[in-house]
């Protein structure tokens, strides 16, 4: 699993990234309680925005870890946001990612930046 500056991660299975935020950052956002996801076939450019999560504090917008196209949406989290609160790094995932450049995870860093 590596980790962008702000907090999102990319945990790679094969040629995909399977893309959430870390759980210091979930835990600092308080209860989530919407998450707005890309469309299925978006290309991202590393560093795009791609997503706002909002929760009782604040709104959240994310950013892509790895340039790629978006393959797949954590649909659970439409019905029970909160799961990114409870398991923001396994079954709290946002999206996944076909990574166009497997490269750009030497960008990321190997443990949250906090």
């Amino acid at each position: 699993m590596k980790f962008a500056p702000n907090h999102e991660y990319a945990k790679v299975e094969g040629n995909v990234a399977v893309v959430g935020i870390s759980e210091f950052a979930a835990d600092e956002l308080g209860d989530i309680a919407d998450v707005t996801f890309p469309e299925v076939g978006r290309v991202l450019a590393q560093g795009e925005p791609f997503a706002t999560l909002e929760s009782s504090k604040v709104v959240q917008e994310l950013y892509a870890p790895v340039s790629g196209t978006v393959v797949a949406l954590n649909e659970a989290l439409n019905d029970e946001p909160t799961l990114i609160n409870d398991e923001a790094e396994t079954d709290g995932w946002i999206i996944k990612i076909e990574m166009a450049d497997p490269a750009d995870l030497e960008k990321l860093a190997h443990e949250d930046p906090f």
